[in-house]
C-alpha cells in the first residue's frame, strides 16, 4: 500500500487569501478543506472543491475549534456534546459543496489545536469520533497517540500522518505552531523519504524516533508550500499510492 500527500487548504476568507491552493493542487492526492470555523467561507469552500475536481484530488473535511480570529490554533474548553455538534456542523457544510460537485466525502482531519487536543484528551477524540461516525469515513491523525486508540476503538478507519513542514519535540510529539515558517524543500523531502524507507523521523534536538505514516502532510500557509509540494511529490513518487 502506497503513501499519499495531503494538504490543509481552502483557508481563505472573504477577500483574504491564504496560500496558493491552485498551485498546490497538482502535487497532492487529498485535500483537507477548511469548513468555516477557523478559515474559509461558502465561496472559498465551493472554489476549493471545484479546484479539487479539476485536479482529481479527493477531499476531506478539516474542522476546527470555533476560533476564526486565532485560525483554530488556540485550544478551547468545550464539552464533548457541544464539540461533537460543532464538528458535525462543519462536516455537513463542506459535504453540501461535495454533493453539488459530485464528490464523496473522503475523510475527516481535525485542524490545529483540535488535532492536538484530540491526541491528548479522550473527550475531544471521542467528540471527533462521534461526528465522523455519522459519515463513516476515515480520520487522519498521528500514529501511537491517544486519538488513534479512540478512533480505532470506535470502529473508524485510521490514517496515520507525517508532517513534512512541522517539527517534532524531544519526546517525538508534534509541535503545532501558530504560524508556519518556510522549509527547505530538499531537506523536507529527504526526511520524508527516510521516514518511508527507515521508519524514522527526527526531533528538533536531532534524536531519531519511530514513525509510520500512510500520508504526508503539508500546509497551504507554509510560505513556500507550492515548491515544497512539488519537490516532495517528485521525491516520494516511488511510494505514491
Amino acid at each position: 500500500m502506497g503513501v499519499v500527500i495531503n494538504c490543509d487548504m481552502g483557508e481563505g476568507f472573504g477577500l483574504y487569501r491564504c496560500g496558493d491552493d491552485a498551485g498546490i493542487m497538482p502535487h497532492i492526492n487529498i485535500g483537507n478543506v477548511a469548513c468555516g470555523f477557523h478559515a474559509s467561507d461558502p465561496m472559498v469552500m465551493r472554489e476549493t472543491v471545484r479546484l479539487a475536481v479539476a485536479n482529481g484530488v479527493a477531499v476531506g473535511a478539516h474542522p476546527s475549534f470555533p476560533d476564526l480570529q486565532g485560525f483554530g490554533r488556540r485550544d478551547m474548553a468545550m464539552t464533548r456534546e457541544e464539540l461533537a455538534a460543532c464538528v458535525l456542523y462543519q462536516i455537513g457544510a463542506l459535504k453540501a459543496f461535495l454533493d453539488d460537485a459530485g464528490l464523496k466525502l473522503n475523510h475527516v482531519k481535525p485542524h490545529g489545536a483540535l488535532y492536538g487536543a484530540a491526541m491528548r484528551r479522550e473527550e475531544v477524540a471521542q467528540a471527533v469520533a462521534d461526528a465522523a461516525l455519522v459519515y463513516g469515513v476515515p480520520v487522519i491523525g498521528m500514529a501511537g497517540t491517544l486519538h488513534e486508540e479512540v478512533y480505532r476503538s470506535r470502529g473508524l478507519a485510521f490514517v496515520s500522518e507525517y508532517y513534512a513542514d512541522l517539527d517534532y519535540d524531544s519526546a517525538g510529539a508534534l509541535l503545532i505552531t501558530r504560524a508556519h515558517a518556510a522549509r527547505d524543500p530538499v531537506e523536507a523531502a529527504r526526511r520524508a523519504v527516510r521516514m518511508l524507507t527507515d521508519g524514522k523521523a527526527t526531533t528538533i534536538d536531532g534524536r531519531d524516533f519511530d514513525m509510520k505514516a500512510d500520508t504526508i502532510c503539508i500546509h497551504s500557509d507554509t510560505p513556500n508550500a507550492v515548491e515544497l509540494a512539488r519537490v516532495l511529490k517528485e521525491s516520494v513518487r516511488p511510494w505514491l499510492a
